[in-house]
């Protein structure tokens, strides 16, 4: 089974998409954000956007996860804002099928704006939209309307899953 990243911006329902997959699928789940070091944390923490150089050892560790789940399976989610940075967790394996969750800024900012205990800020929802580079054609993955229902984005991945295989 291929590797999925489940990625967009903040708000977008990554977790709750990624964990939906990965129960549908019976598969392992990762939390990308259980890969920061404390210091990116506390940088988010206080409204300070990572830089490239605050993301590679993060990357590089979800990487080294989804090399190590091999063809077991895995589900993980992860922001993947750049297509550099995909190439990087396409570097654990090239099969890795991305899930693109689409929202506008509105819809992230109020999203994240409305949870507690989690540390990042909405005022960063923007920067993260600053940087976005949505899926090209080539990349293996599917861009889907993140204010769906999630059983009906489930479904979505799913039947695309079943046609690229």
């Amino acid at each position: 089974m291929v590797p999925i990243v489940v990625m967009g911006v903040a708000g977008c329902g990554k977790s709750t998409i990624g964990q939906a997959l990965a129960v549908r699928l019976g598969v392992p789940y990762a939390e990308a954000d259980d890969f920061h070091p404390p210091a990116n944390v506390a940088k988010m923490h206080g409204g300070v956007p990572l830089t490239d150089e605050d993301r590679a050892p993060w990357l590089e560790a979800i990487a080294r996860k989804i090399a190590e789940a091999g063809d077991g399976g895995l589900v993980v989610s992860c922001s993947a804002l750049k297509r550099v940075y995909r190439d990087v967790l396409r570097g654990g394996n090239q099969q890795a099928f991305f899930v693109h969750l689409v929202l506008t800024p509105e819809v992230a900012t109020a999203r994240v704006s409305g949870r507690s205990g989690h540390f990042m800020p909405g005022t960063l929802v923007a920067s993260q939209f600053a940087i976005l580079e949505p899926l090209a054609p080539e990349e293996s993955g599917v861009g889907i309307d993140a204010t769906l229902p999630v059983d009906r984005i489930v479904e979505k991945v799913l039947a695309r899953l079943v046609r690229t295989e």
